[in-house]
C-alpha cells in the first residue's frame, strides 16, 4: 500500500527532530559491499553501522553507544 504525502512529510519532520544525520563517503563500490554484508546478517546498513560504533566505543571506554 503506498504512503501518503501527508504520512511521508510526517515521517521527515519526527526524523529531522530526532535524529542526526551524518555522511559517509567511501570508494565506489563499497557501499554494496557493506549493504550485502549488513544485509546476510539480517540488519541495514544504518543499523550496522550504528551497532559497530556502539561496539567500538563501548570497547575504547567511550560513551555507551544509543540506538
Amino acid at each position: 500500500m503506498p504512503v501518503s504525502k501527508a504520512q511521508q512529510k510526517a515521517v521527515h519532520k519526527y526524523v529531522k527532530a530526532n535524529y542526526d544525520r551524518l555522511e559517509l563517503t567511501m570508494p565506489k563500490g563499497r557501499k554494496a559491499e557493506i549493504k550485502a554484508y549488513a544485509e546476510s546478517q539480517g540488519e541495514s546498513v544504518n543499523g550496522f553501522l550504528n551497532r559497530l560504533i556502539a561496539e567500538a566505543m563501548a570497547h575504547e571506554g567511550g560513551e555507551k553507544g544509543k540506538n
